[in-house]
């Protein structure tokens, strides 16, 4: 696959998943830019599309996790900015609250819930067992049954 084709196959996909992890969209198009730019730089070869994919949301979720420890020490993004990013309106009040999960557990409820990834499909992109992925989802649910019991 030429570099083009995988910007346009997977650049709206890294975009979402970036500006859920960050909450900002300009970090999120720097961390998809800078993903594609080790897309790049890779030398290996992918066993196939799947395989491609999973790399690549592994790279934009490192690149993320690094821009996080960037901005521990600089404001957040309006969480506003974050909602109106992502297509699908009725998502709106599940990403807000998906933002303020913890790094780890945000990754793997994105990827399963929001994605459509089976826990498998996730514990391979994330590089952590299949226990490791549901133990993930289950904090996940229980943290956000608890914020939107508390918000009404």
């Amino acid at each position: 696959m030429t570099i083009e084709e995988a910007v346009k196959k997977y650049s709206p996909m890294l975009y979402r998943i970036c500006v859920v992890m960050l909450g900002n969209e300009a970090d999120a198009q720097d961390a998809v830019q800078d993903t594609f730019c080790k897309y790049l730089g890779h030398a290996g070869k992918f066993r196939d599309e799947e395989h491609e994919k999973a790399w690549l949301i592994k790279v934009a979720q490192n690149r993320c996790r690094d821009l996080r420890r960037f901005h521990l020490r600089h404001p957040q993004a309006e969480l506003s900015e974050v909602c109106a990013s992502y297509e699908n309106p009725e998502y709106s009040e599940v990403l807000a609250e998906l933002v303020a999960l913890p790094m780890p557990v945000k990754a793997a409820v994105y990827l399963h819930y929001i994605e459509g990834y089976k826990t498998t499909e996730v514990s391979e992109m994330l590089g952590i067992s299949a226990n490791a992925v549901k133990k993930r989802l289950q904090r996940g649910r229980q943290l956000l049954r608890i914020r939107l019991e508390e918000n009404g």
